[in-house]
């Protein structure tokens, strides 16, 4: 069950807040039953579940409700694994059912852990408490991110989902630190293998006597399975997963690092079933991401089911309890849900707002262009077409098939009729010497784009490039090599040291998922940022843009209600404008000043 945390932290010579809650009384769903008096089976430890035989059917029913993934053939029968969360549910039960308890001693001890589990986690809600990672650990962490390991070390299987730029990764290395069991895997997407690759070994070295040798890590690669070396930290992308179910399964991992959780939001994949079963073999989970959901709020169903399962409830009950009926997805109360998941320890989120006083706000303002409607309507056509068959066809896939390739294709469209005017909006941002991240969509826009600033030696992270090339673009920017650097809006998550220069992003084409525009804008507005952070949104009035706006809308609501943020008001959306038309006027006055210089030189 493991250590709990004052445990832990006595060992690892950990530290705590000074002021320390008081401990709080068992609630009444942890008293356990008297001894004696009637029983309704048996309940025996097997070595990695809880079995109960000979149990009423009453009492078998509702076990197999009650208890996730529960299995057992006959009457009479269940089986359940459970953690520290669920053991509590058990003891609930047994005041109802009461059972004959086989091997007594073993339940007592899972059930002082359980007692522990509960007052670590009541009292962490009342009064956030700070921990320090292990002897291994080559770094600082702020107060924010001692709280948050103390979370995690509380908490086993549990889901960081704080902002982006607050250092999850540091988190997640402290945490292996503290917990000291190995070997850990660590899940990460594609693009991020080499950011792992390179503060893996910063952070997490062997204690002074060891020469501070760096941890072993090993690195998977290809989809041919081969005998691993022995490590302590095994690093795989989400692409692998499922080639390598097996292997990693029989490693005994004891860690288990989900970065970007935000891959397993759809439970359909292959890599979805192999994350569910590694995360089933390990007793510690951490999930990581600060926008674990892009569109509706039932997406955080799959993620944290992998986190633990069935800790929602399964997929029918979640959507007829959360939801607004069986099988969908918007969540109707997303802040009671948010508050359900922070109490039950499943998901810690902090906001840049409250923990970096000294980061300034980043401000969003929408800019409209002017389009090339002539182009607009020239191309539009296929689109049309599309749409007309879409109408026409009986069959519902097929409708579906044909609207959605219509949609994609005016969202092209749209890109590129407004193409040209974004090219001179960043012509007027770069001639003025301001660092910039442009955020794109479509292969093509970023083609026209390139070529349209080319002067400027733009670099360019998207689909189409290799790891090292991306690697490049992300140095050649942060030494001044380029003052752009365009970005393709799925790609952004996990980039990291952007904002070292930029403080100005935009957008030249929207997404339908507000979490994708908090990632891209979150490049810039992180720790390390010095500046207040502007965010542009180019738009225009024809295609698909006002539509996506106005989906953006209700997602943003389910975003910010599950996630706990603040939706912001009228005033920031004032100030925002009021931002964006002062930083405008200061680029606009550098552009004269420049132009006047040269004017002179030429006199």
């Amino acid at each position: 069950m493991g250590l709990s945390l004052c445990n832990a932290q006595a060992r690892l010579g950990a530290a705590m807040s000074p002021i320390m809650p008081p401990i709080p009384e068992l609630p009444a769903y942890l008293t356990l039953p008297p001894e004696g008096g009637d029983t309704f089976g048996t309940l025996r430890r097997l070595p990695d579940c809880w079995e109960l035989v000979d149990a009423e059917p009453a009492a078998a029913e509702l076990a197999k409700r009650l208890f996730p993934g529960s299995s057992g053939r006959g009457a009479g029968k269940a089986r359940f694994f459970v953690n520290k969360r669920l053991f509590a549910d058990l003891v609930w039960f047994l005041q109802r059912w009461p059972m004959v308890i086989e091997d007594r001693p073993a339940f007592l001890v899972d059930y002082a852990l359980t007692c522990q589990y509960v007052r670590d986690r009541d009292a962490f809600n009342r009064a956030p408490m700070a921990a320090l990672p292990g002897l291994d650990f080559c770094g600082e962490l702020r107060p924010f991110q001692q709280e948050g390991l103390a979370w995690a070390m509380v908490n086993e299987r549990t889901l960081i989902a704080d902002e982006m730029g607050l250092g999850k990764t540091i988190q997640a290395i402290a945490w292996l630190s503290a917990r000291d069991h190995w070997p850990a895997v660590i899940v990460v997407p594609p693009h991020l293998i080499t950011h792992w690759e390179k503060v893996l070994p910063v952070f997490l070295k062997h204690p002074e006597g060891t020469k501070g040798d760096p941890i072993e890590v090993h690195t998977i690669r290809g989809r041919k399975n081969y005998d691993l070396p022995k490590a302590h930290v095994y690093l795989i992308h989400y692409l692998l997963l499922n080639d390598w179910r097996k292997p990693l399964e029989a490693l005994g991992t004891h860690s288990l690092v989900f970065d970007e959780i935000q891959e397993l939001r759809h439970g359909t994949s292959q890599k979805y079933s192999a994350a569910s079963a590694l995360a089933s073999k390990s007793p510690g989970v951490l999930g990581l991401s600060g926008t674990p959901i892009y569109n509706y709020g039932g997406e955080i169903w799959n993620v944290l089911n992998i986190i633990e399962y069935h800790c929602l409830g399964d997929w029918d009950s979640f959507t007829r309890e959360w939801c607004h009926g069986y099988g969908n997805v918007q969540v109707k109360q997303p802040d009671v849900l948010n508050a359900h998941l922070k109490r039950e320890g499943l998901m810690i989120r902090r906001l840049k707002k409250d923990v970096l006083k000294d980061l300034p706000e980043k401000q969003r303002a929408v800019v409209e262009l002017d389009s090339d409607d002539s182009y607009y309507n020239k191309m539009i056509g296929k689109a049309v077409d599309l749409a007309i068959a879409a109408a026409q066809t009986k069959d519902n896939m097929e409708r579906g098939r044909l609207e959605l390739n219509a949609l994609t294709e005016t969202r092209r469209i749209t890109g590129l009729a407004k193409a040209p005017a974004v090219a001179d909006f960043m012509r007027t941002m770069l001639e003025a010497g301001e660092p910039t991240l442009l955020f794109v969509y479509h292969h093509d826009v970023v083609d026209f784009l390139v070529d349209k600033l080319r002067d400027f030696h733009p670099r360019v992270i998207s689909g189409r490039e290799t790891q090292a090339e991306k690697n490049q673009a992300l140095e050649d920017f942060k030494s001044g090599k380029t003052n752009v650097c365009l970005i393709s809006l799925r790609a952004a998550a996990g980039l990291d040291g952007f904002q070292e220069r930029a403080r100005v992003v935009v957008f030249a084409e929207l997404d339908w998922s507000p979490a994708v525009h908090a990632q891209a804008e979150d490049r810039a507005h992180r720790m390390g940022q010095l500046g207040s952070v502007l965010c542009y949104y180019l738009v225009t009035r024809v295609g698909t843009d006002l539509d996506m706006q106005e989906a953006l809308g209700l997602k943003i609501a389910q975003f910010l209600g599950v996630m706990g943020d603040e939706a912001p008001t009228d005033t920031d959306r004032v100030l925002a404008d009021q931002a964006s038309k002062k930083h405008m006027r200061q680029v606009l006055n550098r552009l004269t000043a420049k132009h006047r210089k040269l004017g002179k030189a030429a006199a």
